[in-house]
């Protein structure tokens, strides 16, 4: 027997750190706004749960990359 199709969506990956920023500043807005149903506020927070942890990861990889030049050793930035 074939499975129903599933009305879940696979998450979209934001085109970029900016794009991810702006979205979830707009589910923010509309989470604020106290109008959205209890269904569309689960999608919602899932959504931006999604969102954080993308740009988490590239705020991180930047940072991994960033390094600060002290001769003779290269040490990892660290934030003062």
């Amino acid at each position: 027997m074939p499975k129903a199709a599933s009305s879940v969506k696979p998450a979209q990956i934001p085109a970029s750190y900016e794009a991810a920023e702006q979205e979830l500043a707009l589910i923010v807005a509309r989470l604020e706004s106290g109008e959205l149903a209890l269904a569309d506020l689960q999608t919602a927070h899932a959504r931006g749960t999604e969102l954080l942890a993308y740009c988490s990861s590239q705020l991180k990889a930047v940072e991994d990359q960033i390094k600060v030049f002290d001769p003779p050793n290269v040490r990892p930035w660290t934030p003062e």
